[in-house]
C-alpha cells in the first residue's frame, strides 16, 4: 500500500500485523493460493444431512476481455447478527459444527408455538403465533416478512456465490438498547459482540475450508485488502469483507448530549477494528450517538427506535428545517403499545413540526475525529444512516482531502448526493427491494453511471431486520421459470431446497439469501431490467475499484499547520478566552480564531517559505464569510486573489485554483454571512 508513515503507528502497528499474521495461520485468511485443477467447487466432505444447493455448473472466474472482474456485490449483509443483540434477536445460526438441525433452530421462547417471540410481534413477522421449527420442516420460516429468524445459512450463501455473487460485505452488527429489552444469552456491550461475531466470521471460513480439504480452499475467503479480493475473485471465489453497523461503535454514545467516550477510546477502537480486519465502518446507526446524528426510520419502526433512543439516551431526536433539497426520512408518531409502555410516566413521544424534516445533530467533533482516524487508515465511510447534515459534513471533509473512500450501500442516504459519492471515487448499492421497485430506483441515477462509468451493487441486509420482497405469484409476467440459467449463462439454477421444503421466488418470496440468483432473474425478466443485470455484473468490480483507490489515497499535508498566523483583528471582548490567529493552524478543531464584528477582516499565515499553493481549506465556526478572496503572496507585499465566492455558506469550504507560488496565504472576509465577525476552527493549506 503506498500511504503515508503517519498511518497505523509504531507498537499499535505491530500489533496489528501479529493478528493479522496469527488470523492468517489460524482461520486460513491471507494470500490465497491457485485454484486446484479439476472439481475445486465440489466439495470433498460436506455434512449430512444438509440444506441442497440447486446450482450445476462450474462457477465463472477470471476477467472479461478487458481485465475487469465480473460478478456481483452484496454490499451490506449481517451474516453473524445472530450474535449480536445478546445473541437472542435472530434465532438459529449461520452454521454449527453439530450440523443443519442445530444451525436451523429457532429461539426457546418461541416454542412451542411461537407466542414467546416478542421481537417478532413487534415487528410483524406473524399474527402473534407461528410454528418455531426449522429444520427439516420450515413451514413458516425464514420468510420475506419474518425479521427474528436466519437467512444467512452457509449453504443459502453458497447458493449465491454460485449463482453469480463475487464480494459479500459482512457488516458486524448491534445495538445494546435492544439486547436489554430481549431475551438473551450474553452481555450487551457492543464492542464485546462486534469481536465475537468477527471471530465468527473467521470460524465459519475455516468450517467451510474443512469441507474443500483444508485451509484456503474453501470459496468463502475473508481478504484484507483489494488486491487479495481481485486474486479470490479471478479463482471464482467469493471476497467477504468485514464491516461494522453498530449504534455506540468504541462506547461512543451520548448520554443527555454528554459524549460517553473520548479521542483516546476511538483511536483505540478504529485500531482494534482494523487489527480485526474490518474494512469500512458506519460512524451511527438508528440512534444519535456522540459521533453522528442519524437518519431517521420511519412509520412505526421510526417511533418504535426514537423511544429506543430516548431510553438509551435521555434525548428523542429533534427536527430542523433542512439547510438545502436533501432531506431526512419522515418520522412516524404512533407508538407501538409495546414500545410506548417502556417510557417513564408522562413522558411521551414529541410531535414534529412538518416543515421540519432534518436532524438537528450533524457530524460532531468527535465524529469529524473519527472520519479522520479511518482515512488515516485507508478505511472505507459508510454514508447511510447518517442525517444528511452529518453526511453533509463527512462529504465536505473527503472532498477536501479528494479521499475516494466513501460508500451508500443500501439506500439510507439521501439520493441527491450520489454524484458527489461518484465524483469521489465512492460505491453506491441499492436496497434489495422487489424487481420493479429496484429497477425504478436504478433508473434514477442511471445517468450518472454512465458518466461515472461505474456499476451498480445490492444491499440484501439478511438478517438485518429489513423485509425483503415478497411473492409475486406463479402466473406474474416477470415470474421466474424454473431452471434458468445464471447471467453468464454457465450454471443452471433451480428450485432450492432445505430438508422438506422447496423455495419457490415466485410464491416465497426472497425469504433467504440462497434466493438472491432467483431475485437476479426476476430483474431480468422484468422491463428494463436486462441493463440493470448488467450493471449489477459490473458492481465487483467498481467496488474493488474504489477499495484500491482508498489505499492508495495519501492524506495531504497541511502547510500551515502550527506557522506563524497573523490578522487584521482578533476578537478580544472576553479577556479570558482567546481567539487569537494562531490557533486557527494549531490543529485543535477546539479552538479559534476570531475577528472584530465588521466585513472587511483577514486571516493570513506565513508558510515559511516559497511553495506551491493549490487549495485552501476553511472550518468555520458559527460566524462565517459569505463572500470572500483567497489571496497568495511570496512577498508579503504584493498580494493576488488566487480565488473567491460571494455565496460561502459556512462549515467546510475547500477553495481550489490552478498552484501557484507563494509564502504568504490570506483568507480576506469581504462580507460577513451573519451578525458577527470572521471565526476560524481550522486553516489548512496544501499544493492540490
Amino acid at each position: 500500500m503506498n500511504r503515508p508513515t503517519t498511518r497505523r503507528r509504531g507498537g499499535r502497528f505491530a500489533l496489528v500485523s501479529l493478528f493479522i499474521a496469527l488470523a492468517t495461520v489460524v482461520f486460513g485468511a491471507g494470500p490465497v493460493p491457485a485454484a486446484d485443477a479439476g472439481s475445486w467447487w465440489e466439495p470433498t466432505a460436506r455434512p449430512a444431512p444438509d440444506s441442497q444447493i440447486n446450482v450445476t455448473g462450474t462457477p465463472f472466474k477470471g476477467t472479461d476481455a478487458q481485465g475487469k472482474v465480473r460478478g456481483f456485490i452484496d454490499a451490506h449483509n449481517h451474516l453473524m447478527s445472530n450474535e449480536g443483540f445478546g445473541g437472542r434477536m435472530i434465532c438459529g445460526q449461520t452454521f454449527s459444527e453439530a450440523g443443519v438441525a442445530d444451525a436451523l433452530k429457532d429461539c426457546p421462547e418461541h416454542y412451542p408455538d411461537g407466542s414467546g417471540a416478542l421481537f417478532e410481534h413487534l415487528t410483524g413477522g406473524d399474527n402473534g403465533k407461528h410454528d418455531p421449527v426449522g429444520w427439516p420442516t420450515f413451514k413458516d420460516w425464514p420468510a420475506n416478512n419474518s425479521l427474528s429468524h436466519q437467512q444467512n445459512y452457509y449453504a443459502w450463501v453458497e447458493r449465491a456465490w454460485r449463482g453469480g455473487q463475487r464480494v459479500l460485505v459482512n457488516d458486524l452488527v448491534t445495538n445494546g438498547l435492544i439486547c436489554s429489552l430481549l431475551p438473551r444469552d450474553r452481555g450487551c456491550d457492543e464492542m464485546d459482540a462486534i469481536r465475537l461475531e468477527a471471530r465468527k466470521t473467521y470460524e465459519m471460513q475455516a468450517y467451510i475450508d474443512k469441507m474443500y480439504g483444508g485451509p484456503g480452499k474453501g470459496w468463502f475467503r475473508i481478504v484484507l485488502d483489494s488486491a487479495q479480493a481481485r486474486s479470490v475473485i479471478e479463482q471464482g471465489k467469493l471476497a467477504v469483507v468485514l464491516g461494522v453497523e453498530t449504534s455506540e461503535p468504541f462506547g461512543c454514545k451520548q448520554i443527555l448530549d454528554v459524549a460517553q467516550c473520548g479521542k483516546a477510546d476511538i483511536d483505540k477502537g478504529l485500531e482494534e477494528l482494523y487489527g480485526l480486519g474490518v474494512r469500512s465502518m458506519f460512524l451511527c446507526h438508528k440512534f444519535d450517538n456522540a459521533l453522528c446524528g442519524v437518519r431517521f426510520d420511519s412509520g412505526t419502526t421510526g417511533v418504535a427506535v426514537n423511544i429506543g433512543q430516548f431510553l438509551s439516551t435521555g434525548t428523542f431526536w429533534t427536527t430542523e428545517q433542512c439547510a438545502g433539497p436533501q432531506q431526512d426520512n419522515p418520522i412516524g408518531l404512533v407508538a407501538p403499545p409495546a414500545m410506548a409502555e417502556k417510557l417513564p410516566a408522562g413522558v411521551s413521544v414529541p410531535s414534529y413540526a412538518s416543515d421540519a424534516k432534518c436532524n438537528t445533530r450533524g457530524l460532531t467533533r468527535l465524529g469529524e475525529y473519527a472520519l479522520k482516524g479511518m482515512m488515516q487508515r485507508g478505511m472505507m465511510l459508510e454514508l447511510d444512516h447518517m442525517s444528511v447534515k452529518a453526511a453533509g459534513r463527512a462529504l465536505d471533509m473527503l472532498e477536501a482531502e479528494e479521499y475516494p473512500g466513501v460508500i451508500s450501500s443500501h439506500s439510507w442516504m439521501d439520493l441527491d448526493w450520489t454524484e458527489r459519492v461518484y465524483r469521489l471515487g465512492g460505491f453506491v448499492a441499492e436496497y434489495m427491494h422487489n424487481a420493479q421497485g429496484f429497477i425504478g430506483e436504478a433508473a434514477q441515477k442511471a445517468a450518472l453511471r454512465k458518466k461515472y462509468g461505474v456499476g451498480l451493487g445490492y444491499g440484501t441486509d439478511m438478517n438485518g431486520v429489513g423485509g425483503w420482497p415478497g411473492p409475486v405469484g406463479a402466473d406474474a409476467p416477470n415470474a421466474v421459470k424454473y431452471p434458468f440459467r445464471s447471467f453468464d449463462g454457465g450454471s443452471v439454477i433451480d428450485r432450492q431446497v432445505t430438508g422438506e421444503r422447496t423455495w419457490d421466488l415466485n410464491t416465497d418470496g426472497a425469504a433467504h439469501n440462497g434466493l438472491v440468483p432467483d431475485w437476479v432473474e426476476q430483474i431480468r425478466l422484468t422491463p428494463g431490467g436486462p441493463g440493470v443485470v448488467d450493471e449489477l455484473s459490473h458492481g465487483a468490480e467498481t467496488y474493488l475499484t474504489t477499495w484500491k483507490a482508498t489505499e492508495k489515497h495519501e492524506l495531504g499535508v497541511n502547510l500551515a499547520a502550527g506557522r506563524p498566523a497573523s490578522a487584521s483583528t482578533t476578537q478580544w471582548w472576553n479577556p479570558f478566552v482567546d481567539h487569537s490567529p494562531g490557533l486557527s493552524v494549531d490543529g485543535d478543531t477546539g479552538t479559534r480564531w476570531a475577528s472584530e464584528w465588521s466585513d472587511d477582516q483577514w486571516l493570513q499565515v506565513d508558510l515559511g517559505e516559497v511553495r506551491r499553493v493549490g487549495r485552501v481549506t476553511l472550518d468555520w465556526e458559527t460566524a462565517y464569510a459569505r463572500g470572500y478572496r483567497i489571496e497568495l503572496s511570496e512577498d508579503g507585499t504584493n498580494w493576488k486573489s488566487a480565488w473567491s465566492t460571494d455565496a460561502g455558506d459556512g462549515g467546510y469550504d475547500t477553495a481550489e485554483f490552478d498552484s501557484q507560488p507563494a509564502r504568504y496565504v490570506r483568507v480576506h472576509g469581504v462580507t460577513r454571512g451573519t451578525q458577527w465577525g470572521y471565526s476560524l476552527y481550522e486553516l489548512a493549506v496544501s499544493r492540490s
